[in-house]
């Protein structure tokens, strides 16, 4: 993806998105679209079977990015009025219908800085990275449903039957240094130790003593959380990352910590450009304070 603020500029990156292009998939082709300023990165969990059974299973605000890659996920979305959800919802099973789909996926929208027009960026045809928030927020096994569409059966609930309760945050971490422009930082488990308790989940295949490959992608471990409300879920997300302990590799375990403890992300009015007008703060305080506790 390229940005482009000016005419002039349209020729020079164009080309350098299609060298990119070619680089990484063989395939020059390039489309133009709006660029929507601060948006929220609001994305849609949906499930279609082979009997044309469509529902959707609320959303997911990932507007905390780095790069264009999330790093933390959270639902309900905090900026979605009920009447927001729903017309974004039935868009996402529009979309899934028009094309014939069938399987697990996910429609992206982003959401202007109004909060009050949506636009397609679009549709993973896949199971993601953050689903584990949806199933904890709805009930239901995402995975087990994909499987049932696999073989040829029914979705095992109906539209009536999603409910959203309380409140559900996941943060990702990542094998790479934030002090170091967060170089990749594959390495040897040391020591680790992941958090439990009531509400909380941790999706990883780590443990002490294993190897990490550099060759595959950075993400190690997903701490997801449940509470009854948002405020409730922050806080059980906070103490997670106080609990989690990996040593033998950086990780952006406590980028994460201090971004929860940010106000406009307590307030829930995080944009896609959080970390580009934030990210250096957070940076140096994280650095003070690793230094703190070295000289201690």
């Amino acid at each position: 993806m390229r940005r482009v603020d000016a005419p002039e500029d349209l020729p020079s990156l164009y080309a350098a998105a299609q060298a990119e292009a070619v680089a990484c998939f063989g395939d020059g082709e390039l489309y133009v679209e709006k660029l929507i300023l601060h948006p929220r990165h609001i994305e849609f969990q949906i499930l279609a079977d082979s009997q044309g059974n469509v529902v959707h299973l609320g959303e997911r605000d990932c507007s905390i990015q780095r790069r264009n890659q999330k790093l933390i996920e959270e639902s309900p979305a905090r900026c979605l009025s009920p009447h927001l959800r729903e017309e974004m919802g039935a868009a996402a099973v529009r979309a899934a219908r028009a094309v014939g789909y069938e399987g697990a996926g996910t429609v992206e929208f982003l959401l202007d800085g109004a909060g009050e027009h949506f636009y397609f960026m679009e549709m993973n045809t896949r199971i993601q990275v953050e689903h584990g928030v949806t199933e904890l927020v709805t009930g239901v096994d995402l995975v087990r449903e994909q499987l049932r569409i696999a073989s040829g059966l029914p979705l095992s609930v109906t539209q009536e039957d999603i409910r959203l309760t309380g409140h559900a945050i996941e943060c990702r971490i990542n094998a790479e240094d934030p002090q170091n422009s967060f170089r990749p930082a594959p390495g040897k488990v040391e020591f680790l130790h992941f958090p439990g308790g009531p509400g909380v989940r941790v999706d990883s295949c780590l443990y002490n003593g294993c190897d990490l490959s550099p060759y595959y992608d950075s993400m190690v471990a997903k701490l997801l959380v449940h509470a009854p409300t948002r405020l409730e879920a922050i806080r059980r997300m906070r103490r997670v990352l106080e609990e989690f302990t990996l040593e033998g590799f950086p990780t952006n375990a406590e980028l994460s910590y201090q971004i929860l403890y940010h106000p406009s992300f307590i307030r829930g009015t995080c944009t896609t450009a959080f970390l580009e007008e934030h990210l250096p703060r957070l940076l140096d305080f994280n650095r003070r304070l690793n230094e703190t506790e070295a000289e201690a």
